[in-house]
């Protein structure tokens, strides 16, 4: 039986257990998000992991995405990249190679981590088509399928499977136009291939042949968002609300053949459609786990996309969306080393918590980083921050005469004289 199936007959499974400890709520809170396709637990019977919950009612998640390119090979440096993330506080991983041995390379990856790993299948079977045939357009349908059982296969826990790319979302992207084209690599190589060939889009003519394979390797689906935009003045266009109708529609079926599924959503949306792509999205989908790609709420700072999709992916998670990809300082313009992989990470938690502080109320932590303030309580203060090495590095390469306060206000700290006249603690 699948996941979704053991808690649709009442049966809290030991993944079941492991999330509700970790999220503070009872066993059958995490069973009965599972059982309506409202929480998703990524699993797999090919490797143990550390299981995450991603859902209504839970904490905001951090997916890490790695890879190699066509430019850069280099699978050691993956390998650092998915630990680095892993001890940076990512919750998930993406394994997203388009150059070298991409089964090898993911074999590596998944054996460096404890995470949940996910993949595109998709670029392997278009990648190897343009290698063997000469051209991306020339792929075999079977070729497509095989590559998502292999990756399956090695233990992979979730997949984003450009579902929602059909003839009619086509049609409405060919009418409306973009500003901004086509961000998505998977929405590219199928838009692509349809065009070329003539033919629907074979993820969703075939799509009761892909639930099989899904649901044989217990993967978790996640409906690839390849009509996402890639500028904020491409947002929350008609081909984009196509495919988010389409993936809903998929989705339902998804959950009703036993297979857990996510939705993702837009990737380039300004501040003020991010409440409404959110609720669209949970609206048409009954509820289901939201993945977004971002959001980016600017086009004009590459360079610090990192900080643009923090604004964004807080504003989501308030909302409501239950799962961020996160965006490095190397968006829009190389291949993220693993300085970049760490900072993204850390920045999407900020994000990821900001919201949670809105969304679920969680706010004892910054209660307590309050106090610890106000008492100049350093280590307390360094215990409860989001990345505690880099507090206590800063503030040691600049070490103050007096070990209570810092070299920003120095003598006249307002803290300390506070602390020193009189008693406000609460």
């Amino acid at each position: 039986m699948s996941i979704i199936e053991e808690a649709q007959k009442g049966n809290i499974t030991e993944e079941m257990k492991t999330v509700a400890a970790v999220e503070g709520v009872e066993p059958d809170f995490v069973r009965r998000g599972v059982a309506s396709g409202r929480i998703v637990i990524p699993v797999t019977p090919y490797r143990e992991i550390r299981h995450c919950g991603i859902g209504k009612g839970l904490t905001t998640k951090v997916n890490a995405s790695i890879g190699t390119s066509s430019d850069i090979m280099d699978i050691e440096m993956e390998v650092e990249k998915a630990k680095v993330a892993e001890a940076a506080g990512a919750d998930t991983l993406m394994e997203l190679s388009t150059g070298g041995d991409f089964l090898e390379i993911r074999r590596r990856v998944i054996e460096a981590t404890s995470l949940s790993v996910g993949c595109v299948p998709l670029y392997q079977a278009f990648i190897e088509a343009a290698i063997k045939y000469g051209s991306v357009v020339d792929m075999k349908e079977d070729e497509l399928f095989k590559a998502t059982a292999d990756q399956a296969k090695l233990g992979t826990n979730f997949m984003a499977i450009h579902t929602g790319i059909n003839l009619i979302t086509m049609e409405r992207l060919k009418i409306q136009g973009r500003y901004g084209g086509l961000c998505s690599r998977g929405g590219a190589f199928m838009t692509a291939w349809m065009v070329h060939n003539e033919k629907e889009n074979p993820l969703y003519s075939e799509f009761d042949y892909l639930l099989e394979i899904m649901k044989e390797h217990e993967v978790t689906l996640s409906m690839g968002n390849g009509m996402r935009a890639a500028a904020v003045h491409d947002a929350t266009d008609r081909a984009q609300i196509q495919e988010l109708v389409m993936n809903s529609e998929l989705s339902d079926r998804a959950h009703d053949a036993g297979v857990q599924v996510i939705v993702e959503g837009p990737g380039h949306v300004p501040i003020d459609e991010i409440k409404t792509n959110v609720q669209l999205m949970k609206r048409l989908s009954g509820d289901k786990p939201f993945y977004v790609l971002g959001p980016l709420v600017s086009d004009i700072a590459p360079g610090y996309d990192h900080i643009v999709t923090a604004i964004g992916a807080s504003i989501s998670s308030a909302a409501g969306c239950d799962f961020l990809c996160y965006v490095t300082p190397a968006e829009h313009l190389a291949l993220p080393n693993v300085e970049d992989v760490r900072t993204g990470v850390i920045t999407s938690r900020i994000a990821a918590h900001i919201g949670d502080m809105i969304k679920l109320g969680k706010r004892d932590q910054d209660l307590a980083m309050g106090r610890a303030r106000r008492d100049l309580d350093w280590e307390k203060m360094y215990e409860l921050a989001i990345d505690p090495e880099y507090a206590r590095n800063i503030r040691n390469s600049r070490v103050p005469e007096d070990n209570e306060a810092c070299t920003m206000c120095g003598d006249y700290c307002a803290l300390k004289i506070v602390k020193e006249n009189f008693n406000i603690a609460k």
